[in-house]
């Protein structure tokens, strides 16, 4: 399989950034997009030019690094698919494949398709923890919770904040990344004593970010390699609410 290729090159956060085109030859359909893009990188680095810099870790969809804008859809054309997942049977001989990085103002660029996503981990830090002293471990089954209510959290605690979310959001909000994080811990009795403060203090931080407001949408949904719904968006409205007039917890 052969592919042109129009990849977004920026040096540094300052740097204006452009297109660049590479043609690809070779490509097995069996290949991730990743493992092509390193024969990419392969056949710079052989000519003494500089590789493209994109991030990536474990290549199983479950870090979420692997964050690249692919044909104008965050992780590409398939549904419920990080990037490292997507492999090159779903596109076609002789395509043109254009590839960007996340377009946030609270992701900046630090090179190529690398973008900082410390703001999500800045949100984390506001309130996405229980801040108990565990002592020693407890048995899985020490506390027990209902079915529905375990479901519910583990659905919301599969985002795995690689930010796709904010990526195709129109108004670049962080609304389903910063619910699920509220809903996973507002569900479970462990995280119920903060839940108040734990709302207001992740969305604020939220907005000293600068992301957007949601606008109910839905790209956020669409876009999810881990299908989060946005009915946590809902949840996490109400929590805020709740906690707004009832005062954070001292």
């Amino acid at each position: 399989m052969n592919l042109t290729l129009k990849v977004w090159r920026q040096k540094d956060n300052q740097d204006k950034g452009h297109f660049e085109t590479y043609q690809v030859g070779d490509v097995l359909e069996d290949m991730s997009f990743l493992e092509m893009f390193d024969v990419l990188n392969e056949k710079l680095i052989t000519e003494g030019k500089d590789p493209i810099a994109f991030d990536n870790d474990c290549r199983e969809g479950i870090c979420g690094m692997c964050s690249m804008y692919i044909n104008g859809r965050p992780h590409g054309p398939l549904h419920g698919t990080t990037t490292c997942q997507l492999h090159m049977r779903h596109f076609h001989d002789g395509e043109t494949i254009t590839v960007e990085p996340w377009r946030a103002k609270p992701f900046p660029v630090i090179k190529d398709l690398v973008v900082d996503r410390g703001a999500f981990d800045r949100i984390t830090e506001a309130g996405g923890y229980i801040s108990v002293n565990t002592g020693n471990a407890v048995d899985a089954n020490a506390i027990p919770i209902e079915k529905d209510t375990a479901d519910l959290a583990f659905a919301a605690a599969t985002c795995i904040g690689c930010g796709a979310c904010v990526a195709a959001c129109p108004n670049t909000s962080a609304m389903l990344f910063v619910s699920a994080k509220i809903s996973q811990l507002a569900e479970l009795p462990q995280g119920k004593p903060e839940r108040r403060s734990r709302a207001i203090n992740m969305i604020h931080q939220m907005d000293v970010e600068g992301f957007g407001s949601c606008s109910n949408i839905g790209e956020c949904e669409q876009a999810c390699p881990k299908e989060i719904q946005i009915t946590h968006i809902a949840r996490a409205n109400s929590e805020y609410l709740k906690a707004t007039f009832a005062g954070k917890d001292k």
